[in-house]
């Protein structure tokens, strides 16, 4: 079977840099986007605010807050391929350094001289208050035409074969990820794509509505 490429990329200075290519060829991908919506809790207003015309539908709820987008993807890590080339490391790692740079992108940060990151529980930050507080990895995740900011906030490894030295060479990894939603430029474009993309939806639906007349 062919595998497209996906990858993952901790978009900092760090120690050790941190990119992550794996098969992916997924059956599904779970994403989940939500708002809050605020409406009057009176009986005539329950639910939203009458309305009409077009015009009328931007004052049918009092206010709305945006969730953000999450993911749920499954990626295959293998290294059979490269075994069957006599990869050294392949051939007595497996796909150990794949799930240690995984490891690592989850867990927490802390910030060192001249802004370089490193892991936190290394206790090898400055001094100064800034530099012992912890943060998140940004996580470029890289997929088709995508390319999304998100946090990696878990990981769930299911290790499939190993080695006789019982290290794995094949795993199947869950991983769950927030799409960061700030003023970005990754998720500025991914914005772009999307109006696009429902515009091209919007002008192949009344193209066939129209068709579907003659």
């Amino acid at each position: 079977m062919s595998f497209l490429k996906g990858m993952l990329v901790e978009y900092a200075l760090s120690i050790p840099p941190l990119v992550l290519v794996f098969d992916f060829n997924p059956k599904e991908i779970s994403r989940t986007r939500a708002i809050t919506i605020t409406a009057g809790s009176t009986p005539a207003t329950r639910g939203g605010y009458d309305f009409a015309l077009p015009t009328e539908t931007s004052r049918v709820s009092q206010g709305v807050s945006v969730q953000p987008e999450s993911f749920n993807v499954d990626i295959l890590i293998d290294a059979t391929d490269r075994m069957n080339d006599n990869h050294p490391i392949a051939t007595t790692l497996g796909i150990e350094p794949e799930l240690d740079t995984l490891r690592t992108m989850v867990e927490p940060k802390a910030q060192g001289p001249g802004g370089v990151q490193m892991l936190s529980s290394l206790g090898l930050g400055g001094t100064r208050a800034f530099d012992s507080s912890e943060s998140a990895s940004v996580i470029l995740f890289i997929w088709g035409t995508h390319v999304l900011p998100v946090f990696l906030k878990s990981i769930t490894v299911k290790e499939q074969a190993h080695l006789p030295t019982l290290i794995p060479y094949r795993a199947t990894v869950t991983l769950s990820m927030q799409v960061i939603e700030s003023n970005n430029p990754f998720y500025e474009v991914e914005k772009i794509r999307q109006v696009i993309g429902a515009a091209v939806n919007t002008g192949q639906t009344v193209a066939s509505a129209i068709g579907s007349l003659f």
